[in-house]
Order: C-alpha cells, then structure tokens, then sequence
C-alpha cells in the first residue's frame, strides 16, 4: 500500500479561506492522472499556519474525496506529543490510512526525547506511523540507531527521509537488521527520488507531483518494471520541474505552479509570500517547456 509516488498535497486557500471546491478537484484530477497515495496536512499543506480545526477538516475532506480509491497518509506531526497525538487520533477516526509525523521542531529534543516522543504517539493510536526526518526544518536529525529502535515498535511502518543524503537508506538498511525489509523508506527529495530508490527505497512523497502527477507516478512506475533506462530518460525530463519547485521556499513555487494549471488561486498564508517577479517568469517558463501549460 504505501510505495509509489505519494503526493504532498497543496492546501489551497481563496484569500485565508479553504479552498474545499479546488481541493476537491485537485484530489480527484490526481487520482485520474495516476497518483498511489495522497499526503495532505503536511509542509507543503502549510500545516503549520492551520488551526487544529482546519488541519482535522482538511484530512477529513482528504479521505471523503479519495472515496479509498488510493490511500491517504495524513500529516499529524507537532512538537507537542500530545497535540501530534490528538491530531493522529483524529486521522484515524475519520479513515487516513496512515500517519506522517515530522521530528518534533524548535524544542531540539535528545535521541531519547525523540524516541519517547513516537512511542508515545504509537502507544496511543492504531494506524501505521511513518516518520519524517526532515532536519533541514526541524533542525534535529533523527539518528540511524533511533530510528532502529523505533523500527522496532509494531505500528512504526516506516520514514520519510528529506535528509538529501543518498547513504542514509543504505545505512539504516544495515541497522535495521529483521527489520530491514518491512520498514519502508520514502524520499522526501524530488531530485534524487530515483537514486533514493537505488538505494533501497521504495517510493517518494512529492512537492513536483502537484502539477506534474502522471510524470512522477511514472517515474515510480517504470522503476518497479525494471525500465532504469526509460525511468532515468524521465528523470531527466523532471529535473527541471523539481529545481523550479524549490527557487523559493515550498510550497510557494508550486502554489503558484499550480495556479498557473487553473487548480488554485496561488494565495498562501504569511509568513509565506508569492515568488519574486523573477522566479514566476522561471517557474512559468518550465511549465511550458514540459507541456503543463
């Protein structure tokens, strides 16, 4: 269930309100254009500007509109425990299939403190939990041996690793000992979602599949068929897009990608702005170049 090109979905927003209607035809068109899983609530959702009202009605209107058709892993991460516990709680009430919970940010917690901080949210729920080690926001990194022992607990399925660091799914691969081949490792890198794979992953939670889906579910696709050559060709062919994601802070390079689509209006919530004149004239002329507009 949880291999493949997973979308991390854009909440889209007319001015500050929650865009149900576009969020709806979002999740559709991706189901339609090929997508194997849908990540909605988490950094590129803007979750951290979300009220906890809103992050719970978001993941509710995720599952109504996937109708189960591919699965949804609902974003529920804190560095609270017990507000990621409420938040996890409430994705497995209203039917997420999973939950991904980014390493606990700004309290810089010890290994120790982290591994508390998961058991503590597994201990409490019955969905699959991913985590997601993402240092380069939360400023902590999760280590291989934490991540071993959480491994260990029944309902750590598996990671998101947006660490950029192609050894580490090797590395953890040899820590992980009977674990090694049941723990799921997720890339949380569009450019290197294809070397990730190389190196023991089985998929990728993406920004680019916002407004790129059939190309980045295919990627995955031609993986798992053996076509490394068709897969690389593709990856090539993507790279452009991914670069162009990330000329600003994400998600407001997609945002305004996915404007530029007719999916959403590009409107985001401060302390996030719209891209500089300069790189919506860039993000503009990528999308064209690859056929999205």
């Amino acid at each position: 269930m949880f291999k493949g090109l997973f979308t991390a979905l854009i909440t889209p927003f007319l001015g500050r309100v929650f865009d149900e209607k576009a969020f709806k035809n979002i999740i559709e068109w991706q189901i339609g254009e090929g997508a194997h899983g849908l990540v909605p609530c988490g950094t590129t959702g803007e979750s951290p500007t979300l009220s906890h009202d809103e992050h719970n009605y978001v993941t509710e209107c995720c599952v109504k509109f996937a109708k189960g058709k591919i699965p949804v892993m609902a974003g529920t991460g804190s560095n609270s425990t017990e507000e990621a516990i409420m938040m996890t709680r409430h994705a497995e009430n209203c039917g997420a299939d999973a939950a991904l919970i980014a390493s606990p940010y700004y309290n810089k917690p010890t290994q120790e403190g982290i591994y508390q901080h998961y058991k503590a949210i597994h201990d409490a729920t019955k969905i699959p939990l991913f985590i997601y080690n993402i240092p380069g926001r939360s400023v902590i990194d999760i280590s291989d041996d934490t991540l071993a022992r959480l491994a260990e607990l029944k309902r750590i399925a598996g990671i998101k690793d947006a660490t950029g660091d192609l050894a580490r799914p090797l590395k953890l691969r040899a820590k992980l000992g009977k674990n090694r081949d049941k723990f799921i490792q997720l890339s949380g890198e569009d450019a290197t979602a294809l070397a990730f794979n190389i190196s023991g992953g089985v998929g990728c939670i993406s920004v680019t599949a916002n407004i790129a889906p059939k190309m980045c579910a295919e990627l995955q696709n031609l993986w798992f068929a053996g076509k490394i050559k068709e897969a690389q060709k593709l990856n090539d062919k993507l790279l452009p897009l991914h670069l162009a994601m990330f000329l600003e802070t994400s998600p407001s390079p997609v945002k305004y990608a996915a404007h530029l689509m007719g999916l959403c209006k590009p409107d985001l919530r401060l302390p996030l702005v719209q891209p500089s004149a300069e790189n919506k004239v860039k993000v503009k002329k990528v999308l064209a170049d690859a056929g999205l507009i």
